[in-house]
């Protein structure tokens, strides 16, 4: 069993590994087609060519998490049905490799790609999403949403906080920064204006400080306007830089863990969290579809072939895959725009699949 294993594995991850490299040289072109447009928009700030590439380089860990599912099932969809054309499989289930303990093997092999895929979106492409923004900041400067820039709220024991952040570098400098502090009724309490801030572990270190304060006059029902000017003041927050990075970026960007992070601190200040539930619930869920492309491409194996039609089975396969990426972020827009349960929405399109790769299964493989 060891050698069979020995084979089927050899032979899926040579195939996985080839697609996943045409996939990503075509993503990676497309990208080098971006960049050079950003390289006649930002020449005078001094954007070369050896920034624009550095900067494809960083986006690669991205686009493998991205292709990695859709890979892996035209990669063994092909090995499946070039060992069914050879007879190659045939000899393997004669000499004893049963539906079942086939299907065990592509499982455990599965799971090696499910561990690839976490590793590269938990860890691989944040962090480099991360090193890609700090190459560039500092030439397209700062990251901003509309007018009004980005919106966030804190809760501190019997305060909340409604924070404007105009402008992020992506890392940790923020510009135009207002900070409104209300009381448990909501009664606005100060604003603090401030040119620039750096988030630090815990605290921001805020410069150029304007502090406003309503004080209560000596008259009932009246209030006195305090304003004073600080060079700088440090402000106590939760609000990390990533928490600033999701209210201007997309959330994808972010790892489970922080999205977790975030989701939590949404709720607690009682914010809508349906969208990065939703993307929460993909992180979880999208590594385990390489299992079910796995399992979707082993009914291929059984099939019989005639010459020239593998072509036609793995572009069945490729379509398959598009499909897989397209219901994945469809169920996410229209969960979102409906209001539907974050967890359904998102393991909907994989159990979806599983279920027509576990049909597929029984009908061809089992039930003959």
């Amino acid at each position: 069993m060891k050698t069979v294993r020995r084979l089927l594995y050899g032979e899926i991850i040579r195939a996985v590994a080839f697609v996943t490299l045409g996939f990503l040289a075509l993503f990676l072109f497309f990208d080098l087609v971006d960049e050079l447009q950003a390289l006649s928009r930002f020449a005078s700030q001094g954007y070369k060519l050896q920034h624009a590439l550095l900067f494809i380089g960083l986006k690669t860990p991205s686009h493998l998490y991205e292709l990695l599912p859709i890979s892996v099932l035209i990669g063994s969809i092909f090995v499946m049905a070039r060992l069914a054309q050879s007879s190659e499989f045939t000899i393997l289930r004669t000499g004893g490799l049963e539906p079942w303990l086939a299907l065990n093997s592509l499982f455990k092999l599965g799971l090696i790609f499910t561990a690839m895929t976490f590793f590269l979106g938990d860890y691989a492409a944040p962090w480099a999403d991360r090193q890609a923004q700090q190459i560039k900041a500092p030439f397209q400067g700062q990251l901003t949403v509309g007018q009004t820039g980005a919106w966030l709220r804190e809760k501190q024991g019997d305060r909340q906080y409604a924070v404007n952040v105009r402008r992020f570098d992506g890392i940790d400098q923020m510009q135009d920064i207002r900070i409104h502090a209300f009381n448990a009724r909501g009664q606005l309490l100060a604003i603090t204006n401030a040119k620039q801030a750096q988030i630090q572990a815990g605290q921001w270190q805020l410069s150029q400080v304007e502090h406003k304060a309503l004080l209560m006059a000596s008259t009932p029902n009246a209030t006195q306007l305090s304003a004073i000017s600080l060079g700088s003041q440090t402000w106590p927050t939760g609000i990390s830089a990533d928490m600033v990075a999701a209210a201007l970026l997309s959330p994808d960007r972010m790892s489970t863990w922080e999205l977790f992070g975030y989701m939590r601190h949404l709720t607690v200040n009682n914010q809508n969290a349906q969208r990065y539930e939703i993307e929460f619930w993909r992180k979880v869920f999208y590594p385990l579809s390489c299992l079910v492309m796995l399992v979707l491409a082993l009914p291929f194996a059984y099939l019989h072939f005639r010459s020239g039609q593998i072509a036609g089975h793995v572009f069945g396969g490729v379509l398959a895959g598009i499909s897989f990426a397209l219901l994945n972020n469809v169920f996410s827009f229209i969960g979102n725009l409906q209001n539907w349960q974050p967890l359904l929405t998102s393991a909907a399109p994989a159990l979806l699949y599983s279920a027509v790769s576990l049909a597929a299964f029984w009908w061809m493989v089992l039930r003959r």
